[in-house]
């Protein structure tokens, strides 16, 4: 079969990173804290899907898009991932730019989807409730900026070792987006508490303006410690399981899933 064309590997990339904010982030801000009440009134009930359900919501979206069209971009949906491809051998450098746009435009628009869906509810406001990263003040568990940067680094490095591991030719073939949607899932379940979970640059902008409340501020942590992960964990792949080699897997591996 031809290669995907640029266009159609942008798209990809950009309808996977639209999915994963909005399923992602839409399942924080619409069903995480939902209250019912009894039938007499007199007591309420929490029936919201909780960090959990959150944490799914995440890992689902990239397993869904990353079957869907990883065969076309590879499904990284994220400038972290994108990143470590690059430094692994995996994608050439000159399509990290056009991957990065793609990400934070289609991560962008969905975050303005979520909004405009969020302000159909009577009440709503905006500010502090679109599910933004944050540290300090801003963090869910009021986490420090150092301990928010360390977990965002620890977390998206082994990722990228997972998302390598899981597409290299040499891994058992189908099951790359299952790995890579679960190892989501677990770093959500870790880190939901310390800074709402990132390891994902285009994913904290997507939805830092529409959240205001000092997110567009706190916006650089988010790049920066999920860039530094990417590149480590770039570096350590081929270094600890290729015999130091910069080697591109086979084409029909390498278009599984690098979610």
């Amino acid at each position: 079969m031809p290669s995907p064309s640029p266009a159609a590997r942008l798209a990809a990339e950009f309808f996977g990173t639209f999915w994963l904010v909005f399923g992602g982030c839409g399942s924080a801000i619409y069903a995480a804290k939902q209250i019912a009440q009894s039938e007499d009134g007199q007591d309420t009930f929490q029936v919201g899907i909780g960090f959990l359900g959150v944490s799914l919501a995440f890992g689902l979206t990239v397993v869904t898009m990353a079957y869907a069209v990883g065969h076309v971009s590879g499904a990284h949906f994220n400038p972290a991932i994108t990143l470590g491809a690059a430094v692994s051998g995996r994608l050439s450098w000159k399509e990290l730019p056009t991957y990065w746009i793609a990400q934070v435009v289609g991560g962008l628009l969905a975050g303005l989807m979520l909004f405009l869906i969020a302000k159909g509810q009577p009440g709503f406001v905006a500010e502090g409730n679109m599910a933004a990263n944050g540290y300090g003040e801003h963090s869910p568990g009021n986490y420090s900026l150092t301990a928010v940067l360390i977990a965002e680094i620890l977390l998206t490095a082994f990722f990228l070792i997972v998302v390598l591991g899981a597409t290299d030719g040499r891994a058992p073939a189908g099951f790359g987006p299952l790995a890579i949607g679960l190892c989501l899932t677990l770093i959500h379940l870790i880190s939901i508490p310390i800074s709402n979970t990132s390891v994902n640059p285009a994913r904290s902008t997507a939805v830092a303006f529409f959240n205001g409340n000092g997110a567009p501020g706190q916006l650089w942590a988010f790049w920066l410690a999920p860039l530094i992960g990417g590149l480590i964990g770039g570096l350590l792949y081929p270094l600890l399981f290729q015999n130091g080699k910069r080697t591109a897997p086979e084409p029909t591996r390498a278009e599984t899933a690098d979610a």
